[in-house]
């Protein structure tokens, strides 16, 4: 018997189809036709958060185009008038980074020297070739986005001749939208709305910019590395120390005070004739237990002892007496690394910059090495470590709060790949940093 019905194909070219659907929306103007059907009618307002053109499109880019489509398409349907407008992205590190790579750079400085003795000609030149690297990347993504069946007021060939504030897209690099966010930092200026303070963020020396948030939560995973025990010898105390705890030895070269939490009770004991101060919780506690009977653990990394145990091992102990943390603020104490001349110097600047720095208030005049002492936080606890906190401000958020109400200086980091290897590599520089012999260790 005939069948009434066509024969359906056993393979389906999936591609074509779409090309085809494609094709006809084209053919039908179906688009210009929506546009048209909403015109003045109710508008919804919807802002493509811009790609960045910077490479052709990934699936994820193409999933959340897939939803921003779906929900504009869902209020035209409704009866609304909307703009269309797809945006894009054009300033960022990743534009620069993949310049960079391309004209075999190995610095930022070396963008100074693509031209010869002419840095401001050579940045203009960097510049220039970003952009040129967004127009290319911008014109592919256009491409994939039509092809994904994106609907937007998408910029044809005639528009990738203007400039990006004539195009049908937005893009910002644009003028208008550098203009407008000078216009609006003017404004709030002359509100007094904005001020010079210091703060602690990541810092990249290779990129000389400050490293996201969501770049350092990714890095993160538990690791077992290297902790040390750290003596900071009282001044006008002889033979007495503070005992200090840490993950980063590294960052003991920026130690401007020490901690400590005025609510607590801390011991005064006697090792081998020395004399220690840590926190009474501290002492007997069981450090990371619950961490080890979890087995949140890196294999092979035995249970970590108590440090009365420690002290036990070393030769023993004798308590001999207790105070409270009140008692300790604004001892003074000699650095990890006093002995180096420019701890000397005005704020521990080198000496041809100190006046300067002192100047500019970028530190103290006192010399560096009579400033350390122990200040209040009250966020310190006996949960681990000694209960005497190391302060660092230049090398950690969680620290800066509480030194910059006490200390009046802050360290910078540099930029010059010679001294960046402790930014790169602390791992490593806590295995060289644990073997440098040092006052206080």
């Amino acid at each position: 018997m005939r069948s009434n019905f066509e024969k359906v194909a056993t393979e389906v070219d999936f591609p074509g189809l779409e090309r085809s659907i494609l094709d006809f929306w084209e053919r039908l103007r179906a688009f210009e036709l929506l546009r048209e059907k909403n015109r003045d009618k109710p508008k919804w307002s919807f802002l493509d958060g811009p790609i960045t053109a910077n490479n052709p499109m990934g699936v994820h880019h193409a999933w959340g185009r897939t939803y921003k489509d779906a929900y504009s398409r869902y209020f035209a349907m409704t009866g609304h008038d909307l703009r269309y407008q797809n945006g894009f992205d054009c300033q960022g590190l990743w534009v620069e980074v993949e310049v960079e790579k391309e004209l075999g750079l190995r610095s930022k400085q070396d963008i100074e020297n693509l031209v010869p003795d002419n840095r401001f000609a050579s940045i203009d030149r960097f510049v220039a070739l970003c952009k040129e690297r967004v127009n290319k990347f911008a014109r592919i993504q256009t491409e994939q986005s039509i092809r994904l069946g994106y609907w937007m007021d998408w910029d044809r060939d005639e528009d990738w001749l203007k400039p990006p504030d004539e195009r049908r897209s937005y893009f910002t690099m644009s003028e208008e939208n550098n203009y407008t966010i000078w216009s609006f930092l003017k404004k709030c200026h002359e509100r007094g709305l904005i001020y010079r303070a210091y703060d602690s963020m990541p810092w990249c020396p290779r990129c000389a910019v400050g490293i996201s948030q969501m770049e350092m939560h990714e890095g993160y995973q538990r690791i077992a590395h290297r902790a040390v025990f750290v003596r900071f010898p009282l001044r006008g105390r002889p033979g007495e120390k503070l005992l200090i705890w840490t993950t980063t030895p590294w960052t003991l070269t920026s130690n401007v005070a020490v901690a400590v939490n005025p609510a607590l009770t801390y011991l005064r004991i006697r090792h081998r004739n020395e004399v220690y101060y840590l926190a009474k919780g501290t002492f007997t506690a069981q450090r990371l237990e619950e961490e080890f009977r979890r087995k949140e653990w890196v294999e092979g990394v035995p249970k970590l002892k108590s440090i009365e145990q420690i002290f036990k091992e070393k030769g023993g102990y004798e308590i001999l007496g207790e105070l409270s943390g009140t008692e300790m603020l604004g001892w003074p104490y000699e650095g990890p690394f006093d002995e180096f001349e420019a701890q000397g110097d005005p704020g521990g600047f080198p000496a041809a910059i100190a006046d300067v720095a002192v100047k500019q208030k970028w530190g103290p005049a006192k010399p560096a090495r009579e400033i350390h002492k122990v200040i209040p936080w009250d966020a310190v606890s006996e949960a681990e470590g000694t209960g005497i906190v190391h302060i660092a401000p230049g090398c950690g958020k969680k620290t800066s709060p509480s030194a910059r109400r006490k200390v009046s200086f802050q360290l910078r980091p540099s930029t010059r790949p010679a001294y960046s290897y402790m930014a790169l590599e602390s791992l490593k520089a806590n295995r060289r940093l644990i073997l440098l012999p040092s006052t206080g260790y």
